[in-house]
C-alpha cells in the first residue's frame, strides 16, 4: 500500500475547530441528546438530597422499575409508504387543544431542584403550546405562577386533605387565578416510604450540615442561587420548615372517602380530573361522583412498592371506561416513543414529571424547554416512521407488546357449579 502526505489544501476544511462557548448552560443542553443525558447533567450539577428526591421512588422502587419495563417492552410498528410529511401532534384534552399530546405534570419541591422552579416550567409550557399542572406542595403560589405566564394553560393539583376550609380556600384562589382544570390526588392516604428522602434527611428549605455542605463544596452553582434567591417553601401552605414526612402528616387523613371527592367535585366549576387511579374498580368509583376524567398513575413508583405499572393499568381502565372517558397517564413517561406507546395503548393525553425536572435541574427554564424540544422531536419521528398523520391514527394496531386488559368471567351460579 502506497502512502503519501495528505493534501493540504484538502484537509484545511476540515480543520473545523470552534471556540468554547461562555454560555455554559447553553453548552450543557447542546450536547443533550435525550432525557437521560439530561439527567445526567442534572446529577452532577444539583445536591444529592434534591437529585434523589426526583430520582427515586418508594422502598425497593420495584414499581419504578416495573414502569420503564413496560414502556421498554412495546413494540412500535414501522409502515411505508404512507406519505406522511409532517404529522400534526396537537389534541385536545380537558376542553383545551395542546401543541402537543403531553404536559408537565404537578411536583413539589420545585424550587429544590432549581431556583427557577415552576416558573420556568409554566414558562417553557406555555412557549411550548401545553398544559403546566401546579401542584398543592408546590414551592411558588398559585397566583405567582399565573402572573409568570398569564396566556399559559394551568392546571392546579390538590391533594385530598384533612382541612377542608383550607382546600376550599384554595380551590377558590385556583380558579380566581385562572387555572382551568383541577387534578385531584387520591392515592396519597399516607405517605410511601421513600428511603432515599429518609436517609438524605431532605426538608424544605435544605438544613445546611456538614453532610450537605461538603455535597454542596462542587456544586457551587446550585448553592449560589440557593443563597441568594428567596429560601424555597410550600408557598400555597406553609412557611414553617417541615420535612415531606412531617408537613403531610399534617395534610393527609387516611379516613377520606367518595364522599370527600363528591364535595371537592361539587365545589370546582372547571373540568375534574381523578388522579391516581390504577384499577377497573377504582375507576368506576371515581366516575360515579362525575369526574371528567381520570389519570392512570401510581405516583412514579413513590407510593406503594409492587403496585402495577402505569402502561398495564392503562390498558385495565380503558377496557372498563370505553372511549369517551378522557385518560391521561403519567409514571415512567422518558421519552417521545413511551409517549407514542402511552397514545397507541389507549391514552388520550401524557403528563411528564421525571423527565422535566431532569431538564429543570440541567438548565432552568432552558432546560425544562430542552426537554419538552427533545420528547416533542420523537413524537414527531416515530409519527412518520409509523405512517401516522395525526394523534388519532395512534392506534393499538401500530404497537405489539402492548400490556393485555384481563378478562373477567361471568361468576358461576349455584345451578352450574
Amino acid at each position: 500500500m502506497k502512502r503519501q502526505l495528505p493534501d493540504v489544501r484538502e484537509l484545511a476544511p476540515l480543520l473545523q475547530f470552534g471556540l468554547p462557548k461562555l454560555d455554559r448552560v447553553a453548552a450543557r443542553l447542546e450536547s443533550a441528546a435525550d432525557i437521560w443525558d439530561l439527567r445526567r447533567i442534572a446529577k452532577r450539577l444539583t445536591p444529592k438530597a434534591p437529585f434523589d428526591y426526583v430520582d427515586g421512588a418508594a422502598l425497593d422502587e420495584r414499581t419504578l422499575a416495573k414502569n420503564r419495563t413496560a414502556f421498554a417492552e412495546v413494540e412500535l410498528l414501522p409502515r411505508i409508504l404512507h406519505g406522511v410529511d409532517a404529522p400534526d401532534t396537537s389534541t385536545t384534552i380537558a376542553g383545551a387543544r395542546t401543541r402537543l399530546p403531553f404536559g408537565i405534570a404537578p411536583t413539589g419541591y420545585t424550587r429544590m431542584m432549581h431556583s427557577e422552579g415552576e416558573v420556568a416550567g409554566v414558562r417553557a409550557a406555555a412557549k411550548a403550546g401545553i398544559p403546566f399542572s401546579l401542584s398543592t406542595m408546590g414551592t411558588t403560589s398559585v397566583e405567582d405562577v399565573a402572573q409568570a405566564a398569564p396566556d399559559s394553560t394551568r392546571w392546579f393539583q390538590l391533594y385530598l386533605w384533612k382541612d377542608r376550609q383550607r382546600s376550599l380556600d384554595l380551590l377558590q384562589r385556583a380558579q380566581d387565578s385562572g387555572y382551568e382544570t383541577l387534578l385531584v390526588t387520591v392515592d396519597t392516604p399516607i405517605t410511601g416510604l421513600r428511603l432515599r428522602d429518609h436517609r438524605n434527611g431532605l426538608s424544605i428549605p435544605p438544613r445546611l450540615t456538614l453532610k450537605t455542605v461538603l455535597d454542596a463544596s462542587y456544586r457551587p452553582g446550585w448553592w449560589f442561587n440557593f443563597l441568594t434567591t428567596e429560601p424555597p417553601k410550600y408557598a400555597s401552605l406553609s412557611n414553617t420548615s417541615q420535612s415531606l414526612a412531617e408537613m403531610t402528616a399534617t395534610m393527609f387523613d387516611p379516613t377520606l372517602d367518595l364522599e370527600d371527592l363528591r364535595w371537592i367535585r361539587e365545589q370546582w366549576k372547571g373540568k375534574l380530573f381523578v388522579k391516581g387511579i390504577l384499577t377497573a374498580d377504582d375507576a368506576r368509583r371515581a366516575r360515579s361522583v362525575g369526574a371528567d376524567g381520570l389519570v392512570i398513575s401510581n405516583h412514579g413508583g413513590r407510593q406503594l412498592d409492587r403496585a402495577p405499572d402505569s402502561l398495564t393499568s392503562l390498558v385495565e381502565v380503558r377496557a372498563e371506561v370505553g372511549p369517551e372517558t378522557e385518560l391521561i397517564v403519567d409514571s415512567g413517561i422518558m421519552s417521545g416513543t413511551d409517549v407514542v406507546a402511552a397514545l397507541c395503548a389507549g391514552a388520550d393525553f401524557v403528563l411528564i414529571g421525571r423527565a422535566y425536572l431532569y431538564g429543570l435541574m440541567a438548565g432552568g427554564q432552558r432546560g425544562v424547554e430542552k426537554a419538552i424540544d427533545l420528547i416533542g422531536q420523537e413524537i414527531r419521528t416515530a409519527m412518520g416512521l409509523m405512517g401516522a398523520r395525526g394523534i388519532a391514527d395512534l392506534r393499538p394496531e401500530l404497537a405489539r407488546g402492548l400490556p393485555q386488559a384481563p378478562h373477567t368471567e361471568a361468576p358461576v351460579s349455584s345451578e352450574q357449579a
